[in-house]
């Protein structure tokens, strides 16, 4: 087994666009649905394979371009590890005093190894100066 790592760090209002987030439906609407619901549809079905928006549930990730991959480890400590060493780069933007402190970082980083090893995936979500958010995922393939 090995371990992707994923970022994604953007405006929020982009962020919180669900229906990019989340595959289609694998039905596409019945015949002589509403033409928006069709529209919208087709739009989702087109983009949230190609959107480099963090998908609602990690491992869709899967699905993903491979040139969103910010890298790869065999060992869920390694992926751990790289998780910790992004946080430093954007804990001065973010938005909670709570989420700056070093020591919850830290038990945030150990957490993730555990949860990698034991097959889970790990995803971790920060609201930056606004309106910004971070993302960081890793999954196990």
């Amino acid at each position: 087994m090995h371990h992707h790592g994923y970022q994604w760090t953007g405006p929020k209002d982009r962020f919180d666009n669900e229906a990019l987030r989340r595959p289609p439906h694998p039905d596409p609407p019945p015949v002589g649905s509403r033409p928006e619901l069709i529209l919208r549809y087709r739009e989702v079905a087109a983009e949230f394979p190609t959107s480099d928006l963090p998908p609602l549930e990690t491992a869709y990730w899967l699905i993903k371009p491979r040139s969103l991959v910010q890298g790869t480890w065999d060992e869920a400590k390694e992926a751990a590890a790289w998780l910790g060493e992004r946080l430093p780069e954007y804990t001065p933007r973010f938005a909670s005093e709570t989420d700056r402190d070093t020591t919850r970082l830290a038990r945030l980083v150990n957490a993730a190894a555990e949860q990698l090893h034991s097959g889970a995936d790990v995803s971790y979500g920060f609201y930056l100066e606004r309106p910004s958010y971070l993302s960081l995922g890793s999954c196990p393939w």
